[in-house]
């Protein structure tokens, strides 16, 4: 019984993040949003709208560890730059594009890819350079 509230705690969480992330988009698009305070919605929301993580899921550990203490702590602290009634105006209507299922942010996706392609090069020229 106690893990069954356990669990439904952490769905609730996970359901309240998904529409701070969607509340964070429409906020960093407002007007009324400090310049600083978009600036961190905007990394924030290109970071969990991108379908390419920085840290792949398959990397045991670690591969999670972006999506359950970078993404949370980021959606926190750009929330509490926005001003709170862009917040509540934002809510209603984060609640109607959640229905609409969520942007992707392929530019934030493409660089990631960029990036692993990168290190994957410099790897192998590493490895190729030690061997030789």
């Amino acid at each position: 019984m106690k893990n069954d509230s356990k669990l439904t705690q952490l769905k609730n969480y996970a359901i309240k993040l998904k529409q701070d992330t969607f509340v964070l988009y429409l906020s960093y698009k407002d007007d009324r949003t400090p310049w600083y305070a978009k600036a961190v919605a905007i990394c924030v929301v290109a970071y969990a709208f991108s379908p390419i993580d920085l840290i792949p899921d398959f990397i045991p550990v670690l591969g999670y560890l972006d999506d359950l203490i970078l993404v949370p702590l980021g959606i926190a602290l750009a929330l509490k730059l926005i001003p709170p009634h862009v917040i509540e105006e934002n809510r209603v209507k984060a609640e109607e594009m959640k229905k609409n299922g969520k942007p992707k942010n392929w530019l934030v996706g493409t660089l990631f890819i960029i990036i692993w392609i990168l290190l994957a090069v410099w790897s192998g020229k590493l490895i190729i350079d030690l061997t030789t």
